[in-house]
């Protein structure tokens, strides 16, 4: 049927919208010759010798961008006339998230021109919508007042004033409605601004690597400033000390066996042997519940650390449950690193073993400097959404100023999984929340064997890490104040010549 006019209208739209619509419009159109007929997305109305061609743009929500332009690009191809107006349907007058998503996209393709040729279409199917949400009010405002009621006992007529609202709004603008060389310059911005994004994130990357690295020879200053300071005191001490002993030498000069006996008191005192330098150590205690993979990431740390394998030697076993307190150390950046494993340190209900706790804290003499909180990616149990709590419980409330996360991957496919930084912002609130008291500091360490080469840069970045939290603390290590230092190097003392008589027996086993 021939019809002096026609008016091409894109559908944005979720599908159950675009169903009622549909529904709507076939139980309402009574003649025969004004029947709607569907040409796949296209569905054709004529309606007072007006043809409406009615396009839907069947946007998915799991769509990738590059599906969502060919779907739009779609839509706009089978308006060979260009398109009249956009037509965004909303549920009984209520704007809901789907359908700004839908409006972002409308804008992300067809750019910011397309909202002068946009009307709202409210699906009410006879129910009568006296309030409209706030956030719809500011559309409708947007887009000049063009705001159209479809009820089902008058459709007819509301199709018929929607044809009215949009001649009157194309006569206004003095133009045909979207066209090819509006999408055209819509694509154009669109580009330019991604280009325009892309080089101010570079320009912010710059600017953070800039500030780190200031950051970074600023927190050297301080601690060579802090250093020559200490040797200055030092200095100071020593001078006082040596004139306070030359008094005394003077004092007692008289007595020839005093003044020799001071000399030698002096001597002795002044070459004796130091103790080994604890500054150049720092101490890691991995803690975590039963196979969260602490000795699998302390085994993978040792032989990636320096790129060499530790001298106590890591073989490529699946290591056995941690039953007790195990100290292992490596070279690393001209400091010795050393890492104590550990079993669970408390039971399902809370109770503390003191004596693995101070077996820890033995082996991680002069620390602990830093404690590892070792969790696996995808896992998150209740025992382990309390582990600061126990923490604060067995080594302090400022336990946590020392603490870190260390995320795991024990198994990943063919392709690497989620961004670290994308599965803790989509984590459980609770490992959310022990992330931040952790001072968001977190890091992944991935132990598939089908990934060996991401380790390297992963255990770089943990070093880099641990180094920085042990110099913003001044390189001091954590205190437990419920343990002395005599009663901590003590136990050392005991464990290592318990490690000591298991290994000499273990060789005489081996001669035997």
């Amino acid at each position: 049927m021939s019809c002096n006019k026609t008016q091409a209208m894109v559908v944005i739209s979720t599908e159950e919208e675009w169903s009622s619509l549909v529904c709507l419009l076939e139980e309402n159109v009574a003649d025969k010759e004004e029947q709607l007929s569907p040409e796949g997305h296209v569905y054709n109305l004529v309606l007072d010798d007006c043809l409406i061609s009615l396009h839907y743009a069947d946007v998915k929500p799991d769509m990738t961008q590059e599906n969502i332009s060919q779907v739009m690009n779609a839509c706009f191809t089978s308006c060979k006339d260009g398109i009249n107006t956009f037509l965004l349907l909303v549920p009984g007058g209520h704007y809901t998230t789907k359908q700004m998503r839908l409006l972002e996209i409308l804008q992300a393709h067809f750019g910011t021109e397309a909202f002068k040729y946009l009307v709202v279409v409210s699906l009410e199917d006879g129910k009568v919508v006296t309030m409209l949400d706030d956030t719809l009010l500011e559309l409708i405002n947007t887009c000049d007042g063009r705001y159209c009621r479809m009820t089902s006992p008058s459709a007819r007529d509301k199709v018929n004033a929607l044809v009215s609202m949009v001649d009157y709004m194309l006569a206004e603008s003095g133009s045909t409605g979207y066209s090819q060389s509006m999408l055209a310059d819509a694509k154009k911005r669109s580009t330019e601004d991604t280009a325009m994004r892309m080089l101010r994130q570079k320009v912010q990357e710059a600017e953070e690597k800039v500030q780190a690295f200031q950051q970074m020879v600023a927190q050297r200053e301080e601690r060579r400033a802090k250093e020559v300071e200490e040797l200055r005191e030092k200095h100071d001490e020593e001078r006082r000390n040596e004139a306070a002993e030359r008094r005394q030498y003077e004092a007692k000069k008289e007595s020839l066996e005093e003044a020799v006996v001071s000399h030698k008191a002096i001597l002795h005192f002044q070459m004796r042997p130091e103790d080994e330098d604890d500054t150049d150590k720092m101490s890691v205690v991995l803690l975590g519940l039963s196979g969260s993979g602490k000795t699998s990431a302390l085994r993978l740390i040792l032989q990636r650390a320096g790129n060499q394998y530790p001298f106590t030697g890591c073989t490529d076993e699946d290591p056995q449950p941690t039953v007790v307190c195990e100290r292992r150390e490596v070279c690393t950046g001209g400091k010795r690193l050393i890492l104590v494993d550990t079993p669970e340190l408390w039971d399902e209900d809370g109770v503390v073993n003191l004596e693995q706790v101070k077996d820890c804290l033995a082996l991680a003499l002069p620390g602990p400097h830093i404690y590892l909180l070792v969790l696996q990616v995808g896992r998150f149990t209740q025992g382990e959404s309390e582990m600061l709590t126990q923490l604060q419980k067995i080594f302090g409330r400022d336990a946590v100023e020392h603490s870190m996360v260390l995320f795991v991957h024990m198994n990943q496919g063919p392709q690497r999984s989620q961004r670290i930084h994308n599965y803790v912002a989509g984590a459980h609130t609770m490992l959310h929340e022990l992330t931040r008291r952790c001072g968001s500091r977190y890091y992944e360490l991935s132990l598939a064997k089908t990934h060996n080469g991401m380790s390297y840069p992963q255990v770089r970045q943990l070093l880099s890490g641990i180094n920085k939290l042990v110099a913003s603390h001044g390189g001091r290590a954590h205190v437990v104040k419920r343990f002395t230092a005599q009663e901590l190097q003590e136990r050392k003392k005991i464990t290592e010549d318990v490690k000591d008589r298991a290994w000499e027996a273990n060789f005489l086993l081996k001669d035997a």
